[in-house]
């Protein structure tokens, strides 16, 4: 008998590991900032988690179909709100990423485009399943990612263009790249980013130095080190079983940046040392095992693409944000999935969060 979805089809496995994750997000903001002045935070991320769940379970019932239909509109829908914000965006800090409304709400646009991202790649690739990618279809999805890429970038964001990229290689890794064109795309990458590296027209100086400065921070530790070496600091400590909430001194002490969002892995560290970090890797591996196993059993094509194209994302920023925080990768300003403070963010992730429970419960329905 034909049966339509309902909530007993969740994966509330999954939701009950990312319920865990958030909880311990909103009890390490509150400790982290809890003798500076962005304590208080806690408490806001409690509501961006309120509603995210309600965005989650909503977005969970549309079918995943209809919304791979319309993505192109929504993928226009991106560029626009990308291109008003370098007509209207507030600018902050030198950067201009949001857009500002009224009752001091904050808007990132740059955090949906990338669930616009995945619904259009997924659709684009789907229509090319069954035959051999040519190099046209290879030009045409770079373009696709290219063009919000490079509007982030020059906003300038680099750490969030970034997390576009992941997006299309799984695409073409799904989509039957081959090893031939596959070698070629990287050598011809390499070359690219050589010449975008010495031209000096698309990377700020202070983007070059955060792409270098992480393997040698003690080479200007009052400068362009300065971060990754306070990070450094903190993570090391923490020892194994971490000096306790709220007792971390480089977190208190306000020596450790931004510990609510870009070094929020380094505040765990010095506060619960190696078995507290360790723990929350392991959950992070549960969540991405269980997206993983969605993708796998997905009823079709587009559904795994979606699922996949989400697990990319997440991969990535964890890997980048904590490759920073032990000194291992670049500082980008990439938060961490589920557990750096940032409304944007946390809504995209449980946006996402709905759109792969749809195509899990897609698979009970006749």
């Amino acid at each position: 008998m034909a049966r339509s979805s309902t909530f007993r089809d969740f994966d509330w496995t999954l939701l009950g590991f990312v319920l865990l994750m958030s909880v311990i997000s909103v009890g390490e903001i509150y400790s982290a900032t809890l003798h500076t002045k962005f304590h208080g935070f806690h408490t806001k991320q409690i509501e961006f988690l309120a509603i995210g769940l309600v965005l989650m379970f909503l977005i969970s019932l549309v079918d995943y179909h209809r919304l791979i239909e319309i993505s192109p509109w929504l993928y226009g829908i991106g560029l626009t709100s990308l291109v008003a914000v370098k007509l209207v965006g507030q600018k902050v800090l030198g950067a201009r990423r949001w857009i500002r409304f009224p009752g001091n709400i904050h808007f990132q646009p740059s955090e949906w485009v990338k669930l616009f991202l995945v619904l259009a790649v997924a659709r684009f690739f789907w229509n090319l399943s069954g035959r051999e990618l040519t190099w046209g279809d290879i030009a045409k999805a770079f373009a696709m990612v290219g063009v919000p890429l490079l509007l982030v970038l020059s906003q300038p964001d680099l750490g969030t263009s970034m997390t576009y990229a992941p997006v299309l290689v799984m695409g073409l890794l799904l989509g039957g790249i081959r090893l031939k064109q596959a070698s070629i795309l990287i050598v011809s990458f390499l070359v690219l980013f050589v010449g975008v590296w010495n031209s000096g027209k698309v990377l700020k100086p202070y983007q070059k130095a955060r792409l270098t400065s992480f393997s040698h921070p003690e080479d200007d530790p009052r400068g362009k080190g300065y971060q990754v070496q306070q990070s450094l600091i903190a993570v090391g400590s923490g020892g194994i079983w971490g000096k306790g909430a709220t007792k971390g001194t480089q977190t208190q002490g306000d020596f450790l940046p931004i510990p609510y969002t870009d070094f929020i892995f380094a505040a765990l560290c010095e506060e619960h040392g190696f078995v507290g970090a360790a723990l929350v890797l392991i959950l992070y591996f549960l969540i991405f095992m269980r997206l993983v196993q969605n993708a796998q059993t997905a009823k079709d094509l587009p559904g795994t693409f979606i699922v996949m194209g989400i697990v990319a994302i997440m991969v990535f920023q964890l890997a980048i944000n904590v490759g920073m925080v032990v000194g291992l990768a670049p500082v980008t300003g990439i938060p961490l999935p589920l557990l750096s403070y940032g409304g944007s963010s946390v809504i995209f992730t449980f946006l996402a969060l709905g759109i792969v429970m749809n195509v899990r419960m897609s698979r009970f329905v006749n």
